[in-house]
């Protein structure tokens, strides 16, 4: 994953005020998110700082098995493996994030089973499976890039991108560019700067807030970066 970065500046003062959080970036380089300060009825008025949240070359701020699935490989965020992988896994932020703006770039390669991944987002680990996280997905892979599933709450596909259409947009083992736009009640999500769902959460008893993470899925042999 990369991510770029402007200032950190404000992030200090976050518990202190709301605050949207907007970034972009990659699975390649650098990972930074900007802030923004203002919400009012979700709507996010004017920048007001930034926060990176990979430096390119350590997992400083991201908690997860580094050891075996997760780890920095030429500036470059990589998890899974093409020889297996058993379970999912998740590589996640030790800060939680409301309202925001991602763009990141991935590619997911394999050879077996159901080649997948996802970006979750306003997430939590599962207490009592700490391989597991509960929140949104943006999905990728296995036909499912660009479209919004409910990882281990209501387990369903929230809005699901025309197929046919992520098919000519998506590249398949190579590098393509998500953006994940959170704000208020609303989602939406962008596969190569092209609009692919708007989800608007009906439930208000459903967090708005919550960890980003990265998944690589079991049952494969992938590798995602």
């Amino acid at each position: 994953m990369r991510v770029f970065m402007n200032t950190v500046s404000l992030f200090t003062h976050l518990k202190f005020m709301k605050a949207c959080l907007f970034g972009w970036g990659s699975f390649r380089d650098h990972f930074f998110l900007v802030l923004l300060s203002g919400l009012l009825v979700g709507v996010c008025t004017h920048q007001a700082g930034s926060v990176s949240l990979f430096d390119g070359y350590s997992l400083d701020g991201w908690e997860g098995d580094t050891q075996n699935v997760w780890r920095v490989e030429n500036q470059t965020i990589v998890g899974g493996s093409l020889d297996g992988n058993s379970r999912n896994e998740f590589l996640a932020t030790t800060q939680s994030y409301d309202h925001f703006r991602l763009t990141l770039e991935y590619k997911l390669i394999g050879t077996e089973g159901f080649v997948n991944g996802g970006v979750q987002f306003r997430s939590r680990r599962i207490s009592d499976s700490r391989n597991e996280m509960v929140g949104y997905q943006a999905d990728i892979g296995a036909g499912w890039s660009g479209s919004l599933y409910d990882e281990s709450r209501r387990e369903i596909m929230l809005a699901e991108a025309d197929k046919q259409r992520m098919a000519r947009i998506e590249k398949p083992g190579e590098w393509n560019r998500y953006e994940i736009l959170a704000q208020g009640n609303q989602v939406k999500l962008f596969l190569n700067d092209s609009h692919m769902i708007t989800y608007v959460e009906s439930d208000q008893a459903i967090e708005q807030n919550g960890l980003v993470a990265l998944q690589i899925h079991g049952g494969c042999k992938a590798e995602i970066s």
